[in-house]
This record gives structure tokens, C-alpha cells and sequence, in this order.
């Protein structure tokens, strides 16, 4: 792999820097000025509508912005991870969570390092369809013959994040009478109340983890079969004895993992286990058999919808030119906030109470693919990198922190996502309770971009001190995504528009956005000191004194 382009020494870069210099913001009179701003700076994305005619941009910074993706070589390394080449230099691995989404028979067949990697993935997706239709129809049944009523997936990070997002925004397409439960937390809280109303001869446990190693899983995975066989001895369902404790867990658990032998010891058929590649990273990872709660849940054709809607993306930001691709531009966007104007954060503002964690979802792709500090050839950055992505749906966030976005004294960029269609029309008398929400949304957008001068607030009659305070400077950039309404399609289509604007920032900034080093230490650490923690008086002696202090507090306050 070349080394990366250093973006600072770029023509473009001196270019946009100077344009920040100068630059005067002013929504208003840029709107006044070109009645058909909108139009020219909206694009549609698969069944997405984009609106980023609200952001701080002008022509020239715009093709600014796009000769810097040309100088740093956006497009080309895009090919390259389609191609299967190593884009994680780190872990010398392939970037291949497009091919989580080719549709059957996609020409030309993609090989990479001599393995069918479109085979491997169909394989893997017809397994993972077959066993969801099994429990989905009755056919799959728990150790005393009963349907399965409740799934609850244990995994952490990418296996936990991308299925429980995607299971509440696609909650009204479940159909099947199963409900969907995930334990990602090591806090014994999290499975203990997941699991505290469920009948253990109708639940069902998917165990992911691609090594069947991760501490936190494996952990909640021991809890639980200990839950389903205490449940199922305490009602006289099984025996108490080795062999029916054993078909009990090949009833109750499947897994998702490549690590068969470990399944096999935990007491999992790997008949059931589904696998995924050391090339689908965990953030990057909803799309493949980590959905199999999904697939079970919702449906596989749901399941193959939604991957519909990311290969639709993939495919506009494959086929489209830079000055119309829509994740590029938008990541080209984020690039303006961060490098010259200073933004640190960006908000993230789904006008869909089904969108509730897909701000969440967010932070992990984002924040750990660009959270880095050295380039994909182990020397420094050479600029700032990586965003603080954060948000809460609707209007639940207007009656929390917009207040900041608003008036405060930060830049904060944000994206604000609605659907013209409600998963659920109700009425508030004549009122259509969905058009009050969307009113919200477009008034939203309206006010930051726009905001309100001291002399419109005095024209309303308000005077002395309370006009600066009520007075909106505007120029606070969004962009505005609108789409018929939240489907299947629609939502993979959101997720991979994300997936490549954090992909465009890190080409940029010369990262490896593929790898999590940073998750690392902190794991390490903690196995060292979990000894302590229980009373090993050498692991306590090898402490610094901080901690050596707060195990001191722990021993005196554990009850």
C-alpha cells in the first residue's frame, strides 16, 4: 500500500485555507441571491433525498473541496477496497463489507487472495435465511417442543450496536410473533433484566463473536445458559444431570462465529454456528450473519432488503462523479468543519423515533474508525482527525441540548433525517400528528440556517436586554436528508451513506479506518486487575496509587 497523501501540502488545501481566511458566511444573502441554491445543491441518493444547500459552502469552496478528494485520492483507493485490496495494513487485511451486499450472480465474480468471495458470502446468507424460516415457521423448537417467542442476541460493540439499531427501526415489520432482546453489557444488570420475564423453553440465545473469545460476551453467553438451565430444572422441564443440561443449550443457543471449536466446547452444534470473515470489521458488520437476529425476527427477505438498500449506495458512490457522489460530498463537508473551522462535534438529529439508536450506531463507525492519531503508515497525522458524533431523536433533543447548536459559541454541524411517511398515522383530533413532527423538522433547519436579527426580535416588541438574548445569529450549518418513508431499503441505505462519508475523511486524512488499537489497552488492563478487584493482595501491590485507592474503596463498600 503507498503512503498516505499528506493533505496539508496539497494545492487544494492551501487553496481552501486561504478561501477560510476570507470567508464570510451568509445563508440569507446566498439564498436571495440564487432563488435555485436548493436545487442545485440537493441530490438524490438511491431513495434518499439530500439537501446541503443550508451548509457553509459557496462555489468555490465546493470545488475546493472536491480537487482535495482528487489530490488525496479518494476515488482510486474506493476501487481499491472493492477490489479486495489491504486496506488495513495494520491487521494486512482486505476491506470488504461491500461484498456483504452484491447481490447473487454480480459480475465479475469477486476473488480476492484466490478465495470466491462472493460464493463464501451467498453461502453464508442461504444458511442464515434457512435458519431464520426454521423458527420463524415453528420448526425449530426448545428442548420441551415449544416455538421460540423471544431472541435475545449477546454480543458487544459492532455485534450488539448494528442489530439493536436496526431491530427498532424496523420494528413494525416484524411479523412473525418473536421479539428481539440484546445483552451487550457486562453489568450482570443488563442480562439479569433482559432475561427477567422470559420463559426459558421459548428463548432463544445467539451468541456473537467472530473469535468466541470477547470477554464481555462470553461472559453474558455463561449467564445466560446458567439462566435457561436453572429455569428449566426449577420447572421440572429437564433432568438434572450432564447430558440434559448439553441438548438443552443445542435447543436454546446458536452462535455467530468462525471459532468452531470454541462453540463446539461451549455446548453450541456448529451446525448452528454462522460464520463471517476476518475482513468484515465489527462496526462495519450488521449486514452479515451478525444479523441473524434480524433475519430471524424480522424475515429474511426484510434481512435482503435491507442489504438491497447498501448496495444501491455502494453503487452510486462506484459509478458516480465526485461533484454529485453524495457520502463524498458529505464527508467533504465534515472535512471543512473540522479542519478549518474548528468544529469538534456533530450532531446526528433522526426526526423518527425508530432512528432512537441510530445515533449511537453512529458514534462506534465513526468515532472508532477515524479516532486515530497516526496515518496508515505509522507516521503522525498531520491535522486534526475524527468527530464527536452524538444526537437524540425528534423533538426530544429541542427540549434538551439545541440550545447550544443554536446559540452557543460552537460550531456544531448537524444532520437532521425525516420520512415523509409514518411508520404509525395517528391524530391528535384534525390535527395530523405526523405533520406537527415534520413542521418541527423543516422549522428546525430553517432557524439555524436563517436565524432571527435583533431588529425582527424588536419589530415583534421586545426591548432592553432580552433582545440580544433572544436575537439568532443563523449560518449554523445542517443538512437535510428526507426519504418516503423508513423501509428496509431505506435504512441500508442510510447506514452505507454513513459507512462512506467516514470512509472519504479518513482517505483524506491518510488513516486506517479499519482498525481499533485504541480499544485495546484498556481490555488488557482490565484482566490485570480483575485479579485485585478479588483480593489478590500482589495484583493490588502492582497498582499505581490511584487505583491501589479506589480497590481500597471497593473493599470497604462491597456489601
Amino acid at each position: 500500500m503507498s503512503a498516505p497523501v499528506d493533505p496539508t501540502v496539497t494545492s487544494a488545501w492551501s487553496e481552501l485555507r486561504a478561501l477560510r481566511e476570507s470567508f464570510s458566511p451568509d445563508l440569507r444573502g446566498w439564498f436571495a441571491e440564487d432563488p435555485a441554491r436548493a436545487d442545485r445543491f440537493s441530490f438524490p441518493l438511491a431513495g434518499l433525498h439530500v439537501d446541503l444547500s443550508k451548509n457553509l459552502i459557496t462555489d468555490d469552496v465546493l470545488a475546493g473541496l472536491l480537487r482535495l478528494a482528487e489530490e488525496t485520492g479518494v476515488a482510486d483507493r474506493y476501487a481499491a477496497m472493492l477490489s479486495g485490496a489491504h486496506l488495513n495494513t495494520s491487521e494486512d487485511r482486505s476491506v470488504l463489507h461491500t461484498a456483504l451486499r452484491r447481490p447473487s450472480g454480480a459480475q465479475p465474480a469477486l476473488i480476492v487472495d484466490g478465495q470466491d468471495v462472493d460464493a463464501d458470502v451467498q453461502s453464508v446468507l442461504d444458511s442464515l435465511s434457512a435458519f431464520a424460516t426454521r423458527v420463524r415457521a415453528g420448526e425449530w423448537l426448545g428442548v420441551t417442543g415449544k416455538r421460540v417467542t423471544h431472541v435475545v442476541n449477546i454480543g458487544i460493540g459492532g455485534s450488539d450496536l448494528g442489530p439493536v439499531m436496526v431491530y427498532e427501526a424496523l420494528k413494525p415489520y416484524a411479523d412473525a410473533g418473536i421479539e428481539a432482546r440484546f445483552v451487550s453489557n457486562i453489568d450482570p444488570t443488563d442480562l439479569a433484566q433482559k432475561t427477567a420475564d422470559l420463559d426459558p423453553e421459548t428463548t432463544l440465545f445467539i451468541v456473537a463473536s467472530k473469535t468466541f473469545t470477547t470477554l464481555e460476551t462470553l461472559t453474558n453467553a455463561r449467564l445466560a445458559r446458567q439462566w435457561l438451565w436453572s429455569g428449566l430444572a426449577a420447572s421440572g422441564a429437564i433432568a438434572d444431570s450432564d447430558d440434559a443440561r448439553t441438548d438443552a443449550v443445542a435447543h436454546h443457543f446458536v452462535a455467530v462465529s468462525t471459532a468452531l471449536d470454541k462453540v463446539a466446547d461451549f455446548g453450541i452444534d456448529p451446525v448452528n454456528a454462522f460464520g463471517f470473515w476476518d475482513w468484515v470489521g465489527g462496526r462495519y458488520s450488521v449486514d452479515s450473519a451478525i444479523g441473524l437476529s434480524l433475519a430471524v425476527v424480522l424475515g429474511p427477505e426484510v434481512f435482503r432488503d435491507l442489504l438491497s438498500g447498501f448496495h444501491a449506495v455502494d453503487e452510486h458512490v462506484r459509478t458516480t462523479p465526485l461533484d454529485r457522489n453524495v457520502p463524498v460530498l458529505m464527508g467533504l463537508l465534515n472535512v471543512w468543519y473540522n479542519n478549518f473551522h474548528g468544529a469538534q462535534s456533530h450532531a446526528v438529529l433522526p426526526y423518527a423515533q425508530q432512528l432512537n439508536r441510530f445515533p449511537a450506531y453512529l458514534q462506534q463507525l465513526t468515532m472508532e474508525s477515524n479516532g486515530k492519531s497516526v496515518r496508515w503508515d505509522g507516521s503522525p497525522v498531520t491535522t486534526d482527525t475524527g468527530e464527536v458524533f452524538w444526537g437524540e431523536p425528534g423533538t426530544n433533543g429541542q427540549h434538551a441540548f439545541y440550545q447550544l447548536i443554536h446559540q452557543g459559541t460552537r460550531l456544531i454541524p448537524a444532520d437532521f433525517i425525516a420520512f415523509v411517511n409514518p411508520a404509525y398515522p395517528l391524530s391528535d383530533g384534525a390535527q395530523d400528528v405526523h405533520e406537527l413532527f415534520l413542521a418541527n423538522f423543516l422549522a428546525q433547519t430553517k432557524a439555524l440556517a436563517f436565524g432571527k436579527t435583533a431588529a425582527e426580535v424588536e419589530a415583534e416588541g421586545t426591548t432592553g436586554a432580552l433582545v440580544a438574548a433572544r436575537t439568532f445569529a443563523g449560518n449554523r450549518p445542517t443538512t437535510s436528508i428526507f426519504a418516503p418513508a423508513l423501509t428496509p431499503q431505506v435504512l441500508g441505505q442510510l447506514i452505507a451513506l454513513y459507512e462512506h462519508i467516514t470512509f472519504t475523511q479518513g482517505t483524506i486524512w491518510g488513516i486506517n479506518s479499519f482498525d481499533q488499537w485504541g480499544v485495546e489497552l484498556g481490555k488488557q488492563l482490565a484482566m490485570q486487575i480483575a485479579p485485585a478487584i478479588g483480593g489478590d493482595e500482589d495484583a493490588v501491590a502492582a497498582q499505581d496509587p490511584s487505583t491501589k485507592a479506589l480497590l481500597e474503596y471497593y473493599r470497604t463498600h462491597r456489601s
